[in-house]
């Protein structure tokens, strides 16, 4: 009896014995389940509201949001007194070219502007964001650690890194070209650039852009911009030619309409360049 009492105690302990791995493999299984889904923002997006809206196959000077940044001295003087010089261009029917205008990469944060419609593709890593102007890429690697500064190579749109807090995509971006301005703002090696890209209606989503740089901001500069989705407009391949058949660029950098009479140039009141959609 003593020895059938301990057999069935051996037997019901080998039994028990992989229930614990068991049922912390069902937990650890089931945990991914009950997370939060991250928003699908995969799809092709325009700026909204379109700044551009009744001014299709136009030429248009947008305006600096929120009327620029607080900056620094002697950054501060230097940056009016630059617009002052491209608005009084613009008036005097002469404007001034701009990155754009040359062909130019619109690097960071300019990009995320979309003047032209962006198109985002999310995917396991990364989040890929591929604007039709230029046919530029830019990539956002997810849950990575940014490298120190003197790791990165300075390029057009930096090195970025997101993770998400719950249904916002946070982005933090370093190493942008210091000859890489956005509306001919100063900048310095160090500066940084956090996004929050969330979903904010069906089909809209928001990017609240927070720009930061200890050498040349007095405080850090927000400007946020709202997409609408269109999964009906086709990217296409959109690359400029220097010699565009429409206006011409002087020695001086201003921006001329041509005329239909040879090379000949007439002045221009308007600036930038918009392909309609």
């Amino acid at each position: 009896m003593t020895y059938m009492k301990w057999a069935l105690m051996t037997a019901a302990a080998l039994v028990a014995m992989p229930a614990a791995p068991v049922l912390a493999q069902a937990a650890k299984t089931a945990t991914p389940a009950a997370r939060t889904a991250e928003p699908d923002i995969t799809g092709v997006w325009e700026i909204y509201p379109d700044p551009f809206a009744g001014d299709e196959n136009t030429f248009l000077e947008l305006p600096v949001p929120n009327g620029g940044p607080r900056l620094k001295e002697p950054y501060a003087s230097q940056w009016k007194a630059r617009r002052a010089d491209r608005d009084a261009k613009l008036k005097a029917g002469t404007p001034l070219a701009d990155p754009s205008t040359l062909c130019q990469p619109e690097g960071m944060p300019s990009i995320m502007g979309a003047i032209f419609p962006l198109q985002i593709l999310q995917t396991p890593g990364q989040v890929t964001i591929l604007a039709e102007f230029l046919t530029q890429t830019r990539r956002i690697l997810l849950n990575k650690t940014m490298p120190p500064d003197d790791e990165l190579s300075p390029n057009y749109y930096g090195y970025s890194v997101g993770h998400w807090e719950g249904d916002t995509l946070v982005v933090t971006t370093r190493g942008v070209r210091e000859d890489v301005q956005f509306f001919e703002i100063p900048h310095s090696a160090r500066m940084q650039i956090t996004e929050r890209i969330r979903v904010t209606a069906p089909d809209m989503i928001e990017n609240q852009i927070v720009i930061e740089d200890p050498d040349t901001l007095v405080e850090p500069y927000r400007v946020t911009y709202g997409y609408k989705r269109n999964d009906a407009y086709e990217i296409k391949e959109y690359l400029c030619d220097r010699e565009d058949p429409l206006f011409k660029v002087g020695a001086d950098g201003t921006v001329s309409m041509k005329t239909d009479a040879g090379d000949a140039a007439a002045p221009s009141d308007k600036a930038t360049d918009k392909k309609p959609k």
